[in-house]
């Protein structure tokens, strides 16, 4: 039995929480828990879909997984001890701590990055080196028990790296096959590397 919490904050990004909660609520035995600083809705950074966290912190002090979502609300968070601090003591007794997008900066925050390699969205990668952290610009990386992933899909990436270490491939092929993740994008602008000067000028402007 695996039992995931993924915590919510005001103005979150809702893939980088339900990514990772549809891979891993599908893999046989693992449970998956929304908390918060008290249970019930959790608006996103869009302003327009709630997710209801049915626990407080203090309800699920030791998950063995925590995934930390990203968001436009992250940079407020950082100050929010209650949060930052759930994520600090729940990470003593875990087996695996994670983070999707700009969530890494919590882990961080939480002094969880100091001299590990991580990664997170493009636009707030510069501010892992505050953290002690050694950022990267991989989609999902592995460093000891902590896994980072990079802007919002890679939530699912990461989420069935995850399922690959923890359980087995063959279970994460399954629910890979399960939610048919098989990306074949339209556009090929899905990374940083890839985009022009004015494209990531337009990018950059959907977050403000």
């Amino acid at each position: 039995m695996m039992h995931v919490a993924i915590p919510l904050y005001d103005r979150f990004t809702a893939l980088d929480a339900v990514g990772p909660y549809t891979v891993l609520a599908f893999a046989p035995g693992w449970t998956v828990t929304f908390v918060a600083a008290e249970p019930g809705p959790v608006t996103d950074d869009r302003g327009q879909l709630s997710i209801a966290a049915t626990a407080s912190y203090e309800e699920v002090p030791r998950p063995d997984v925590i995934v930390v979502p990203g968001g436009i609300g992250t940079f407020e968070a950082l100050a929010d001890e209650a949060l930052v601090g759930w994520i600090r003591e729940a990470d003593a007794h875990t087996r695996w701590t994670t983070s999707v997008c700009s969530g890494s900066l919590l882990l961080g925050a939480a002094g969880l990055l100091r001299g590990r390699r991580a990664t997170s969205h493009w636009a707030v990668t510069g501010f892992l080196a505050d953290t002690g952290a050694r950022a990267v610009t991989e989609r999902v990386v592995v460093d000891g028990k902590i896994v980072t992933a990079a802007g919002v899909s890679a939530g699912i990436d990461m989420a069935l790296t995850l399922l690959g270490q923890a359980a087995d491939t063959e279970t994460a092929e399954a629910v890979q096959l399960v939610i048919e993740y098989d990306p074949d994008p339209p556009f090929d602008a899905g990374a940083i590397g890839k985009a022009s000067d004015a494209l990531r000028e337009r990018a950059a402007a959907l977050l403000r």
